[in-house]
């Protein structure tokens, strides 16, 4: 019997792999092979035309005794915190309302939530860019409930340029958290949220006894997601500041972008690419292995 379990065993890995090689072969067609060759340019002095020159890890050395570069990877560290925060506390909160109280209209709700996730980034950002311009509706509406000094044309401004950018990321990632939790929450056991009643637990009580303990990995996931998103963010603000004013809102996917094709240095680029990946990868590893470790 053990014999023929193993036998069984296997033959169902070798059925697995048989599923597992092609997409295998298309993720190094088109994602390792691109990697290794950046990887390899990182290190050639190169503008995309002309012959590379081998430099080492000049440019590694470059990019990190720049200040600009520091900058930037401190912008998207700020990205990260926001984007790692609202979304999942709000997400939790509205996961915790749909599933628990009886709503009218729920499902136009949750719809109306999730839209900005199928929207393109870049009617986001015209959109948000006319409700952030100085006689734009954010604006208005603060100048017509006496706040005229708060007015100000927040994509502009040195101070608010960078938050204003992080509120509309992570307005945008509500509704991938928002659908994550909900799912989770409806494959709890319903026998555990009786059982909290029974023994005298309010909602607020339930919520952090029951709810929370339960979404542990689809936290864990959408922290993944939401970091990594915070950490790759290029296109909202390439469409909304171009890294202004001055380069307040730059961030290393636009430096990445600048330095490759307005510059011309493409292998200091690789290099963006290269040291980005790495921190993806490990901000990935090490948030999987935290949930692992507290499930």
């Amino acid at each position: 019997m053990a014999r023929g379990g193993s036998a069984r065993s296997r033959a169902n890995q070798r059925v697995a792999y048989l599923y597992i090689a092609p997409a295998l072969v298309v993720f190094l067609a088109f994602a390792g092979l691109p990697f290794l060759q950046t990887v390899q340019l990182s290190f050639f002095d190169w503008d995309g035309i002309t012959q590379g020159t081998p430099t080492g890890l000049a440019n590694y050395r470059t990019l990190l005794g720049d200040p600009l570069f520091a900058s930037a990877f401190a912008h998207a560290a700020f990205l990260v915190l926001v984007f790692a925060t609202v979304p999942i506390v709000c997400g939790l909160l509205i996961a915790a309302v749909f599933t628990r109280f009886p709503i009218r209209g729920a499902t136009f709700f949750r719809a109306t939530i999730y839209l900005p996730q199928v929207m393109s980034t870049v009617v986001v950002g015209v959109i948000w860019n006319w409700m952030y311009a100085t006689d734009g509706p954010i604006n208005q509406l603060l100048s017509a409930v006496g706040l005229d000094a708060v007015a100000r044309p927040w994509l502009g401004d040195f101070t608010f340029a960078l938050p204003a950018v992080a509120f509309i990321g992570a307005w945008m990632l509500i509704g991938l958290t928002m659908v994550l939790f909900v799912a989770g929450v409806q494959q709890l056991d319903t026998q555990l949220f009786d059982a909290a009643q029974v023994d005298g637990a309010g909602r607020i009580r339930e919520f952090f006894t029951v709810t929370l303990p339960g979404l542990r990995y689809e936290i864990g996931v959408a922290l993944t997601m939401t970091v990594v998103a915070g950490l790759k963010t290029f296109d909202i603000v390439f469409v909304l500041t171009r890294g202004g004013p001055g380069t307040q809102t730059l961030v290393p996917g636009l430096m990445l972008y600048n330095r490759a094709f307005g510059d011309g240095r493409v292998g200091q680029a690789c290099a963006i690419a290269v040291i980005l990946t790495v921190l993806v990868l490990g901000a990935t590893v090490l948030i999987d292995r935290l949930a692992s470790r507290e499930a």
